[in-house]
């Protein structure tokens, strides 16, 4: 090895010493969304999972393209404070949890996901639910809407994903945030979520609930009201 050689290895290690203890002093980028994996998986604890591209996108209004520095999730209505969020405080302030849920979709499909979230009884609780809110309408930035039951969020660990099959949601399929709306049928699992809204209505009718579809969307029913 000769002396310009020896000299270029020392410069380079010193460098790689440098860069190491940069970040460990904590000056390394902030872990967030976009540090997370982005390789989608096709199985989890031994079940196939669907592949993302295989879901059809259906919108009354087309894809919704959302900037998430300028998004923002409202919980209003029947309760104590209404809440608005960031993208971030979402993700950040609340628990993540992960299932493996089928959507089936009226048309005759179906998606085996595993789908990563915040509950959407943490969202509620931290705004303080109304004595007398019984219902609660979910609000998607195209104008789409559709409702639950309140027992039915709370008692059921719903989620509000964010991620599925270890992946970001992308705009086609509901970035920010998509509701998985276990034992309901596709048309229940609202996109692109913008209002969490606790009512006392317990008639309110959705966007498609309006045009026939059954209130309730459970999967054992007709989808027809």
């Amino acid at each position: 090895m000769n002396r310009r050689t020896a000299a270029i290895l020392i410069v380079a290690a010193v460098a790689v010493a440098a860069i190491v203890l940069y970040f460990l002093a904590g000056h390394g980028p902030a872990a967030g969304p976009a540090q997370l994996p982005s390789v989608e998986v096709r199985s989890y604890n031994g079940q196939d999972l669907s592949a993302i591209a295989n879901m059809p996108e259906n919108a009354i209004s087309g894809t919704q393209y959302i900037n998430t520095s300028d998004y923002r999730l409202t919980i209003t209505g029947l309760v104590a404070n209404t809440t608005v969020l960031t993208y971030d405080q979402v993700l950040a302030n609340h628990p993540h949890y992960t299932k493996v849920v089928t959507l089936n979709c009226v048309e005759g499909w179906s998606s085996t996901i595993l789908w990563e979230g915040v509950l959407v009884s943490d969202l509620v609780k931290d705004a303080g639910v109304d004595p007398r809110a019984n219902t609660i309408i979910f609000h998607a930035t195209d104008g789409y809407t559709t409702s639950f039951p309140l027992s039915y969020v709370m008692d059921n660990n719903i989620l509000l994903a964010y991620r599925m099959n270890n992946v970001t949601i992308d705009a086609e399929h509901g970035y920010p945030f998509r509701l998985v709306a276990e034992d309901k049928w596709g048309y229940k699992w609202i996109k692109w979520v913008d209002q969490i809204e606790l009512s006392a209505n317990a008639n309110y009718q959705g966007y498609w609930e309006q045009r026939g579809y059954s209130n309730s969307g459970n999967l054992t029913e007709s989808k027809y009201a």
